[in-house]
C-alpha cells in the first residue's frame, strides 16, 4: 500500500477506532440487543410459496385458536388501516407491504402472526390456511417485455413500467461516420450484500395520539420516512423512527426494511401492544432486497486508434415484482456518468424498467455502478481485441484530459478533480505491471491459462437526490417541481463542563463514523479526539435531519464529516470571540490547541477550553454582543453544484468523483475451471484521506464484496420463479480463503466541492473489480464474452469440448412443471427384510405408515386407498408442519401400486407420484423398485440442492430403516436417487 504522509493534525491519521472496544468484546447494541417494553409481542410472517398466484382464501381460524396468538394481520387489515406505498414512477399500480389479492414473488408476505413469543407465532403461521390459484410466472426480463408474457399488474397493461430515451450530442452522425462499430450484450445477475445482521423492527402505537414509534435497523435514505408516514396515514411528526446505536452491516440493503416497518407498526396497532420482529436468514435471502439484474446492449463508434466517439446504450432493468422507492435509483444513479472516465461527447440511451416475478430490488453497495461498468469496460476490452490494440492504449487515449477539470460529461456530471493519467501511471509503476506481464508470458509458454484484466472507472459519491427525477420527462419534472441537492446535517453541543458532543443524521454500519468525526472536530477545536463524544444513531423526533439524510452513496466523508467541520468552524469562531475578551486580545489572535485558548503572540496568555466553552452556560451575560451562545451549533450543508436535471436531461447525479484504475492477473484451471487471483492492484483517487486505516478497510471490504459478485454470488430463480439460493450453502459468499489481499495505491486530488476535500471510497471496487476479473478471465481463456458469476462449472463447460450424447441414452419425455413448481424425478430400489405380502400390507396400514414416516403425528385412513397425514419435518433451517393427502391407485396386489401425495403448509407445497413394484427374493425378503416424479415449491424448496438433497437422504434412510424394523428386523437400504422419494408421502420435497 502506498504510504500516506502523517498529518500534522488528527485528521489524516490512522488513530485507533473508538467503536472497536465495544464491538470486539460483544458489547455492541444491535436492534435485537435493545431492551423492550414489558408485554411486547413477537411476530412471524407467513410468506408465499408461489411466484405468481391469486389468493383465493386465507383462513386464520386455527391460528387464532392457538393459545398465545394475539392476532393475525392479512392484506384486508392492511388495506383498511393504511395506504399503498409510493411507487418509484407514476404508473397505474399499487405497492403494498403485504399481498392483497395476488402474490407476485416467492416470499411475499401473506399474513403476519403476532403472539406472546416467536415460537408461538411460528406455530401460528403453520396453522394459517391459504388457498392459491397458481398463475404463469415470468423471471427473464427480456421475456417479460413480450406482448404474450404473463402480466404481473393487470392495471399496468404490461410489465414495462417505464421507458425513456435520451440523446446527448449527435450520436447518430458519430456512428454513421465511425471507422468501426464494436458492441457487447451483457446480462448482469442479481446479488446482494448479505450482512451478518438481518432486518429487525420494534414498533408501538399510541391510539390516543394516532402516533407510531418504531425502532429499526434502517440505513436510510430518510426520504423513505415520508413514504412510511404516508402509507400509515399520519403526518411525519407522528411517525417516530429510531435506529439502534450499532448495525451489523447493511451495504445499502437495509433501506429495504421499510415495508416491514409499516407492517409491524400496523401489527402493533391491531394488537394494541408493542410488536417485535427479527428476520431469519432464509427470509433475508429470499425476500429482503437484492441488487437489480440488468440486460445491457452497448455499442461504440470507434476510430482506428481506439478512440471512442459515441456510445449507444440500451438498458433493461429488472426491478422484480414491485417498483419500490427509492428505485429506480439503481438505473439512474450513474446517469451523469455513462461515459465513465472517458471523454466521449456523443451518447444515446434507452432505459426500460421491467417487472418480473422476483423479489423487489433495492440499493446494494455501488448500486448502478457494477451493472454499468461491467458493460462499459467489457466494451473497452473488446475494442482493443477487435482493433488489435493494447488495452492500456485504448483506455489512456479515451481518458478525460488531466487539465480539463472540473469536467462536464456529455450526460451532465461535473467531474470535480483529478489527473487520471498520472494516477494510472503510478499504478502501473508501483503495482508492478511489467512483472505481471512477464508472469503471463511465462505461464502461457507452459500451457497455462493466465490472463490480465484492466478497468478504469469513476466512483461517484454524494448523490444528488434529484437524479431519480430523470425518469420523468422535462414536462413532468416541471409539473412536479424541482428536486435536487444532498443536504448533510451535523450538530455540535457543549455542556456546562465544557464537554463536546457531536450528532449527525447518518447511520453507520461499521464505517467508523464516531472515530473520524471526533478527529475532524478535534482538529478544529484544538482538543484530543478522546475528549469528544459522537452519537451516530438517529431519532427523527429528536435530531436535526432532512429527507436527504442517511448513510448512502459514499456520502459520509465528503458530506457528513464536511458538515461536522462546518459546524465546528462556526462554534470555534464564537469561542475565539469569547476567549478574546478573557485574554484581552482580538479574536483573530486566538488559537485553539491542546485543550486551551491562547494568544498567538503570547502562548502563556491562555485559558482552558472548558472555561471558554462553558461560559454560555454559567455566565451568558459575559458573552460579547455578537455572540448569541456557544451551547449548540447545527449545520445543514447543501452543495451548490447539485441542481435539478435540466430541460436537456443533463444530470449532475453526484457531487464528487473519485478515480479508480485496477489491473489484475488470474489463472484459470483448465480441468476444473477454478479461478485463482494471482495479483490484484487497485489505485484510488478518493480526494483527501481522512483516516488511512479505515480507507484501506473500506477498499478491502468493497473488494471482498466484489470478489463474491464476480466469482460466487447469484440470486438464482427457476423458470417458474422458484427461489433456488435460499441458504448460504447455495448462495456462496466469499471468505478469507477466497479473497486475496489487494495491493492498494493512492493518488490524492482533493475535491474543491467538499469542506474537507474528501471523496467517497467505499463503493468503488464493487464497480471496478467484477469487470476487471471478468476481463482477466476472458483474456486467459480467449472468450469473446463472459457471464457472472465466474463459477468453475460454467468455465469448465466452456473450456471442455462438448460431449456428444450416447445413441443408446434413453429418451424420456416428461411433462413440464406447472407455474410455481419445481419438478423432481428419480428412481431406485430398497431391500426390506420381510415377505412381499407383508410389505404390501404395511403400505395399506395407517399405524405402520405413522410409525415409519419421519415426523408423522397421525395418519388417518379415510377410504381403503386414501390417507390423511399430519407431518412435521425440518430441512436445515426450515421446519414446518404439513397437511398431507396420500392415495394408492393402480393396485396389483401384491406386486405393484402407484402412490400419490399432495401437501400444503406454511413453508411450501409438494405433490408427487411414484410406481412401486415389489419383487420377492429367494431369501424371503422383498426388493422395492420405484420410479417417481414430484414437484415442490415455497420456502422448503428455497434451501436449494445441496442442503435439500443431504437432508432428504437422511429422511429416506429413516423411512426404510423403520420399515425394515417393522417388518421384523433386518437391514434396510436404499440406492439410487432417493432424495425426493419423500415427496410421495406429502412432505413438500
Amino acid at each position: 500500500m502506498t504510504a500516506i504522509p502523517r498529518s500534522s493534525g488528527w485528521t489524516g491519521r490512522s488513530v485507533p477506532r473508538v467503536e472497536d472496544a465495544a464491538l470486539l468484546t460483544g458489547r455492541g447494541q444491535y436492534v435485537d440487543d435493545l431492551p423492550i417494553a414489558v408485554g411486547t409481542l413477537h411476530a412471524a410472517i407467513l410468506r408465499s410459496p408461489h411466484a405468481h398466484a391469486n389468493l383465493r382464501r386465507i383462513d386464520s381460524t386455527k391460528a387464532l385458536a392457538l393459545p398465545g396468538v394475539v392476532c393475525v394481520l392479512t392484506g384486508e387489515d392492511v388495506r383498511r388501516l393504511s395506504r399503498s406505498m409510493t411507487v418509484g414512477v407514476k404508473a397505474d399500480v399499487e405497492a403494498w407491504p403485504i399481498a392483497m389479492d395476488r402474490v407476485r414473488y416467492v416470499g411475499e408476505p401473506v399474513a403476519v402472526i403476532v403472539a406472546a413469543d416467536r415460537y408461538l407465532a411460528e406455530d401460528g403461521a403453520d396453522l394459517v390456511e391459504v388457498e392459491y390459484e397458481t398463475l404463469a410466472a415470468v423471471v427473464d426480463p427480456q421475456a417479460a417485455t413480450e406482448m404474450d408474457a404473463p402480466t404481473l399488474h393487470p392495471t399496468l397493461g404490461g410489465n414495462v413500467i417505464n421507458e425513456r430515451r435520451f440523446q446527448y450530442g449527435e450520436p447518430a452522425a458519430a456512428f454513421e461516420n465511425a471507422t468501426r462499430r464494436v458492441g457487447v450484450t451483457i446480462s448482469y445477475p442479481r446479488n446482494s450484500g448479505t450482512p451478518i445482521e438481518t432486518y429487525g423492527v420494534v414498533a408501538s402505537y399510541a391510539p390516543g395520539e394516532d402516533a407510531y414509534d418504531v425502532t429499526a435497523n434502517f440505513q436510510g435514505p430518510f426520504s423513505i420516512h415520508a413514504v412510511i408516514a404516508r402509507a400509515l396515514g399520519v403526518p411525519g411528526n407522528r411517525m417516530r423512527l429510531r435506529t439502534p446505536p450499532d448495525s451489523g452491516g447493511s451495504f445499502g440493503i437495509k433501506q429495504g426494511v421499510f415495508p416491514y416497518v409499516i407492517l409491524m407498526a400496523l401489527a402493533a396497532r391491531v394488537a394494541n401492544r408493542p410488536v417485535k420482529w427479527i428476520e431469519d436468514r432464509l427470509e433475508h435471502l429470499s425476500a429482503s432486497v437484492s441488487a437489480t439484474n440488468r440486460v445491457t446492449t452497448l455499442e461504440a463508434a470507434v476510430e482506428a486508434d481506439g478512440r471512442v466517439t459515441a456510445l449507444r446504450w440500451d438498458q433493461l432493468e429488472d426491478c422484480g415484482a414491485h417498483l419500490r422507492a427509492p428505485e429506480p435509483a439503481t438505473l439512474y444513479r450513474m446517469h451523469g456518468n455513462m461515459t465513465g472516465a472517458y471523454a466521449i461527447r456523443h451518447v444515446a440511451i434507452r432505459n426500460r424498467i421491467v417487472l418480473t416475478n422476483k423479489t423487489p430490488t433495492g440499493l446494494n453497495r455501488g448500486f448502478g455502478g457494477p451493472q454499468m461498468y461491467f458493460a462499459l469496460e467489457r466494451l473497452m476490452q473488446r475494442i482493443a481485441i477487435e482493433l488489435e490494440l493494447d488495452p492500456l492504449d485504448v483506455i489512456s487515449r479515451n481518458l478525460v484530459p488531466a487539465g480539463a477539470f472540473p469536467y462536464r460529461t456529455a450526460t451532465g456530471a461535473l467531474l470535480d478533480s483529478g489527473d487520471y493519467q498520472a494516477a494510472m501511471a503510478r499504478a502501473i509503476e508501483e503495482g508492478g505491471l511489467a512483472d505481471l506481464l512477464e508472469t503471463r508470458r511465462a505461464a502461457r509458454e507452459q500451457g497455462r491459462l493466465y490472463g490480465i484484466g484492466y478497468t478504469a472507472a469513476v466512483e461517484p459519491s454524494v448523490s444528488n437526490m434529484g437524479y431519480i427525477t430523470a425518469v420523468l420527462s422535462p414536462a413532468a419534472r416541471r409539473k412536479a417541481g424541482p428536486k435536487s441537492g444532498a443536504q448533510a446535517t451535523a450538530t455540535i453541543a457543549i455542556d456546562p463542563l465544557g464537554a463536546v458532543s457531536v450528532k449527525v443524521a447518518s447511520v453507520p454500519q461499521g464505517q467508523g463514523h464516531r472515530t473520524v468525526l471526533a478527529q475532524v472536530v478535534a482538529d478544529v477545536l484544538g482538543l484530543d479526539p478522546g475528549a469528544i463524544r459522537v452519537l451516530a444513531d438517529v431519532d427523527t423526533a429528536r435530531d436535526a435531519w432532512s429527507i436527504a439524510s442517511g448513510n448512502y452513496s459514499s456520502r459520509f466523508a465528503p458530506a457528513v464529516a464536511g458538515a461536522a467541520k462546518l459546524a465546528a468552524d462556526r462554534i470555534a469562531a464564537k469561542l475565539k470571540r469569547v476567549a478574546a475578551g478573557q485574554l484581552n486580545v482580538t479574536a483573530d489572535e486566538v488559537e485553539l490547541s491542546d485543550g486551551r485558548a491562547y494568544a498567538r503572540s503570547n502562548t502563556q496568555n491562555a485559558v482552558s477550553f472548558a472555561r471558554v466553552a462553558a461560559a454560555a452556560h454559567w455566565a451568558p451575560g459575559t458573552l460579547p454582543d455578537d455572540v448569541d451562545q456557544t451551547i449548540r451549533e447545527t449545520v445543514f450543508w447543501t452543495p451548490e453544484q447539485l441542481i435539478a436535471p435540466d430541460d436537456e436531461d443533463l444530470v449532475n447525479s453526484s457531487l464528487c468523483h473519485g478515480f479508480i484504475f485496477d489491473f489484475c492477473g488470474v489463472e484459470v484451471d483448465r480441468l476444473t475451471g477454478a479461478v485463482r487471483i494471482d495479483r490484484y492492484v487497485t489505485m484510488h483517487d478518493c480526494g483527501r484521506i481522512l483516516h488511512p486505516g479505515m480507507v484501506a478497510g473500506q477498499v478491502t471490504g468493497g473488494f471482498a464484496h466484489a470478489v463474491g459478485a464476480a466469482l460466487l454470488e447469484e440470486y438464482a430463480y427457476g423458470p417458474d420463479g422458484s427461489f433456488l439460493s435460499g441458504t448460504l450453502a447455495d448462495y456462496l459468499i466469499p471468505t478469507v480463503m477466497e479473497v486475496p489481499e489487494p495491493i492498494i495505491l493512492h493518488y490524492e486530488s482533493p475535491s474543491p466541492f467538499t469542506p474537507l476535500g474528501a471523496k467517497g471510497v467505499g463503493e468503488g471496487n464493487c464497480m471496478s473489480t467484477p469487470v476487471c476479473l471478468a476481463n482477466a478471465v476472458a483474456d486467459a481463456c480467449g472468450f469473446d464474452d463472459v457471464t457472472l458469476p465466474l463459477v468453475p462449472a460454467r468455465l469448465a463447460d466452456r473450456l471442455a469440448s462438448e460431449e456428444k450424447p450416447s445413441r443408446d441414452a434413453p429418451k424420456t419425455v416428461r411433462e413440464p412443471a406447472k407455474p410455481g413448481e419445481r419438478k423432481l424425478t428419480g428412481e431406485g430400489s430398497a431391500l426390506v427384510a420381510a415377505p412381499r405380502q407383508a410389505v404390501w400390507d404395511m403400505l395399506l396400514d395407517p399405524r405402520t405408515l405413522e410409525a415409519v414416516i419421519p415426523g408423522a403425528h397421525g395418519v388417518r385412513k379415510v377410504s381403503p386407498t386414501r390417507f390423511l397425514a399430519d407431518v412435521t419435518l425440518g430441512v436445515g433451517p426450515v421446519k414446518g408442519r404439513y397437511r398431507a393427502e396420500i392415495e394408492l391407485t393402480d393396485l396389483n396386489e401384491p406386486e405393484a401400486v402407484t402412490l400419490s401425495g399432495g401437501t400444503d403448509g406454511a413453508l411450501g407445497f409438494g405433490r408427487g407420484s411414484g410406481r412401486i413394484t415389489l419383487v420377492e427374493t429367494a431369501t424371503n425378503q422383498t426388493t422395492l423398485h420405484y420410479a417417481y416424479e414430484a414437484v415442490i415449491g415455497g420456502k422448503v424448496a428455497s434451501v436449494g440442492g445441496r442442503l435439500l438433497d443431504g437432508a432428504a437422504r437422511v429422511v429416506i434412510g429413516q423411512f426404510f430403516k423403520s420399515l425394515a424394523s417393522h417388518a421384523g428386523g433386518g437391514r434396510g437400504s436404499a440406492t439410487g436417487i432417493l432424495s425426493r422419494l419423500r415427496g410421495w408421502f406429502g412432505r413438500g420435497a
